[in-house]
């Protein structure tokens, strides 16, 4: 989580092995299967139906330990009746990252990144998708998720605050509100800029 600029995507890029570090390394397992929605969305197919990208032809899809009626997983994404029939180039910014996000679901992955996934969504369907960020968890699958939306901070398990490219906390969030002596994500992350402008090098 950090402002814009701070280094995110970079480091998704690094992650997916789509850029490569100045200097570190970055290890995963080499049969781990990742799947990556970057804010771009634009891994799908503009001239297919939401239905044909995300079915492929299929009556059942497996997602994670739950097999479901294709229709009936587009349709936890909020594509309803006709929309399941809208060219993807047709959709709204809302509607096609709801639909790359379903689409990197489709594969099972083992590690999903996601950067800035709810940015442009209503409230509701933001609601919607992390508590399905939180059964995949359940079921086993790692999730790597940006944003800049500090409020979305107490949703994750684990806290990496970033700016300008340099760590500033690196921990749950109950820890960063308990040493920042905070009330809320934002709050704890201005304390420490705050801290890191007073004394470079010391925020951790």
């Amino acid at each position: 989580i950090g402002p814009n600029g701070a280094g995110k995507s970079t480091l998704f890029k690094m992650i997916t092995g789509q850029d490569k570090p100045d200097s570190g390394s970055v290890v995963i397992g080499p049969t781990v299967k990742i799947a990556y929605v970057d804010q771009s969305r634009d891994c799908l197919d503009g001239s297919k139906t939401v239905f044909e990208e995300l079915a492929g032809g299929a009556d059942i899809l497996t997602i994670g330990k739950y097999e479901m009626p294709s229709r009936a997983y587009i349709g936890r994404f909020n594509f309803k009746g006709g929309d399941q029939q809208k060219l993807v180039g047709n959709l709204s910014g809302g509607q096609r990252s709801r639909a790359s996000l379903a689409a990197a679901l489709v594969g099972r992955p083992e590690l999903l990144v996601l950067d800035e996934p709810t940015v442009g969504l209503d409230p509701v369907t933001r609601r919607t998708l992390w508590d399905l960020f939180h059964t995949l968890a359940d079921q086993g699958t790692t999730l790597l998720v940006s944003s800049h939306v500090m409020d979305e901070a107490t949703r994750c398990d684990r806290l990496l605050l970033l700016r300008d490219g340099e760590i500033l906390a690196d921990e749950t969030p109950a820890e960063l509100l308990d040493r920042t002596g905070t009330a809320d994500a934002e709050s704890a992350f201005l304390a420490l800029i705050d801290a890191a402008e007073t004394t470079p090098g010391e925020a951790l």
